[in-house]
């Protein structure tokens, strides 16, 4: 059979290019998994991966149309089930598993919304999560399936006939406890979008890809793997917790693969810029890299800076930075810059933004605000800048809403036809519908800046995060706290967006409040339902918070007011920036007992939540004491470097329940890797 030129030609799915890919590079490695971020543990061949999917797909056959939750930890397995419901007919809806100990409210959430009837994951995690599992009625009338344990019967597998407009899978998009969104992604959207990411890009059959990002997040899922199968083309993938722990294993990978395309959030690169030492960089060639996308979050001018500074050593140089802009609800890329050129950077009056006016200042800049354009529109798409009160179409000198028109622009959520019409089907006269993206911007000889966000998202390391979710979970912490009198919003300290909170006390419990208590119950409450920690949590009067006439909470107001100390305060608590002790520091030199650890542990917890060591419990919850995952990370950190343990893995803060059963694990661990004196 002749070979075409290229797939991308005829191709009316996904499944056509893993058809032309396995016929054509069987043989050709496609995904390599580096566990740790350096040792290759895993790989995937286009043949073994076809193979693969189609062994689940015989399994899931029965199964047609059905949605099936996708709940895999990071490594290759995602990837086969993925492409397995594909060729079934099945949709998948990616999610993060649940931690062991962690509540199931996001999961439960989902789980009713797109009605699933089944979730595929492996035998590891199954065991992590399978008695929680049992406990919840909804979720144990999901069938789950192991597909590390599914027995190949490829010959019973019958293909299922897929069309452009056939729905691949579903982009949850939504917080634990506000109503889910799941965006309905087709293969044509995925197609034109995976077309445009090419293009903006510049990528070429000699692109190679290396990425942290988790692959249940549309920028992982669309962009490190499925634009390198677009491509035929290798992705080394890491684990998003690798990254965290040790963001020098990213460069590294980038330098000892010779990555061309590598990227993520804003915050990882000022994550590098804070972590990694001179001694590293010294080891790093970056020289290679060529694309250094960085979107997902507001890109900011000094993160730029800081980092190429910091890296021009490496060889990184600054036209390396690719800003570029994009949600789940345009499949993931909407703009993105010139790969060739250096960022465009604009200094705009910061008084005249306020008032959603753009004056461009070249002089006298310590009155101006410099903003990063996020590119351009690519192919037969339009991004447009509207008036979201009057819906008429903005002036080059005006801030407005970000409209996007294109094939990459999803089907709409998921049973949700008002929301489908409110954001989908927007109209301007004389035009065709529009996605209304909710982000404020303006555009200036082409190119897109954004602003600011026209309905309060929140955004922390490239999270998004729903102010209302964290608001009902905030009001439901205490009984102190008044019912829809809160205000959850993101404050910029030293370069990163940071969580406040500012929550009414009931008009009855002004004079016996426990103020410390509260803290406790709302930094566990997020904790658990959000997985984030706050910057600060501010109790204020009764009947003082910021409304408007109908009675809803102005946030804006509420933030002002927070920045510049206008509050009515009865009590806050700030997250403390806690001293590297010397300990800390120093590799152990004697075998640890569990006392010992423990009383190491309780101090280092003490500093990072600002509270007594004394109030410390070792036997009470570890989840109660409201660590987000960045805490966690930086504590397994600490602890790895003390006892000088390898393959410390943050995962021990969900098997061990409390401080005194890690303790036990911990002298057991020590024991086992250094002996017993």
């Amino acid at each position: 059979m002749k070979q075409s030129l290229s797939p991308h030609l005829t191709a009316k799915s996904l499944l056509d290019i893993l058809i032309y890919r396995a016929q054509y590079q069987s043989d050709k490695q496609a995904y390599i998994f580096l566990e740790n971020g350096e040792t290759e543990s895993e790989s995937l061949t286009y043949g073994e991966l076809d193979r693969q999917a189609r062994e689940i797909a015989a399994h899931l056959q029965s199964w047609q149309g059905e949605r099936a939750l996708l709940l895999y930890p990071s490594g290759l397995e995602f990837i086969t089930a993925f492409f397995g419901c594909l060729y079934a007919g099945v949709i998948a809806v990616p999610i993060y598993p649940p931690k062991r100990n962690q509540k199931l409210s996001r999961l439960l959430s989902i789980v009713h919304d797109a009605s699933a009837k089944i979730a595929l994951t492996t035998t590891s995690i199954r065991a992590d999560f399978e008695k929680s599992w049992e406990d919840e009625a909804e979720l144990a009338q999901l069938k789950l399936i192991t597909t590390d344990t599914i027995e190949a019967k490829t010959q019973e597998f019958v293909p299922k006939s897929v069309t452009p407009e056939t729905l691949a899978f579903l982009q949850y998009t939504s917080g634990s406890t506000g109503i889910p969104k799941g965006v309905m992604v087709s293969h044509e959207n995925i197609l034109y979008n995976q077309e445009m990411i090419q293009r903006g890009f510049q990528h070429t059959k000699e692109t190679i890809v290396v990425g942290w990002l988790p692959l249940f997040h549309d920028m992982g899922l669309i962009g490190n793997v499925l634009q390198p199968m677009y491509l035929g083309i290798p992705s080394y993938l890491l684990s998003p917790m690798t990254f965290l722990q040790q963001p020098y294993l990213w460069l590294k990978a980038i330098s000892h693969y010779k990555a061309t395309t590598s990227g993520g959030p804003d915050f990882a690169y000022s994550l590098c810029v804070r972590k990694i030492t001179p001694e590293q960089r010294a080891n790093l060639d970056l020289s290679s890299w060529q694309v250094a996308f960085n979107g997902s979050e507001p890109v900011r001018p000094e993160t730029l800076k800081q980092f190429a500074a910091t890296f021009a050593s490496c060889g990184f140089r600054q036209q390396m930075f690719y800003p570029c802009y994009g949600m789940a609800e345009a499949t993931l890329f909407i703009t993105g810059g010139k790969k060739t050129e250096s960022p465009v950077v604009m200094h705009v009056n910061k008084t005249a933004l306020e008032q959603n006016q753009v004056v461009v200042i070249t002089d006298n800049l310590q009155e101006s605000k410099e903003i990063v354009s996020c590119g351009q529109a690519w192919l037969d798409e339009k991004v447009i800048i509207v008036d979201p009160n009057s819906f008429l179409q903005c002036p080059s000198n005006q801030v407005g809403e970000i409209w996007v028109s294109g094939k990459h622009i999803t089907q709409g959520y998921w049973n949700q036809p008002e929301l489908t019409k409110t954001f989908f089907q927007a109209h301007l006269s004389n035009t065709g519908s529009f996605l209304r993206t909710g982000d404020l911007g303006f555009i200036v000889d082409g190119e897109l800046f954004i602003t600011g966000r026209l309905k309060d998202l929140i955004i922390i390391r490239g999270r998004n995060y729903y102010p209302q979710d964290i608001e009902l979970t905030l009001q439901q912490s205490h009984p102190a706290l008044q019912p829809t009198c809160g205000a959850a919003f993101s404050v910029e300290t030293d370069g990163e967006e940071q969580l406040v909170v500012v929550q009414e006390v009931e008009r009855s419990h002004r004079h016996d409040l426990d103020v410390e208590t509260v803290f406790k119950s709302i930094r566990q409450e997020l904790s658990e339902h959000h997985d984030i920690q706050p910057y600060a949590i501010v109790l204020i009067k009764f009947a003082t918070i910021a409304k408007t006439s109908s009675g809803k909470v102005q946030r804006y107001i509420c933030r002002n007011n927070f920045l510049t100390g206008s509050l009515e305060i009865i009590g806050q608590w700030f997250k403390p920036s806690p001293e590297v002790s010397e300990e800390s520091q120093q590799v152990i030199q004697s075998e640890p007992t569990a006392e010992v650890i423990q009383t190491w542990f309780i101090n280092c917890l003490a500093d990072y939540i600002n509270i007594p060591p004394e109030e410390i419990d070792i036997e009470e919850p570890l989840t109660i004491y409201g660590l987000d995952s960045s805490v966690v990370v930086t504590i397994t950190e600490k602890l790895a470097n003390w006892l000088n343990l390898l393959d410390l893995s943050p995962v021990i803060f969900w098997k061990y329940p409390n401080i005194r059963t890690l303790a036990e694990y911990l002298v057991q661990e020590y024991q086992e890797q250094h002996g017993s004196n």
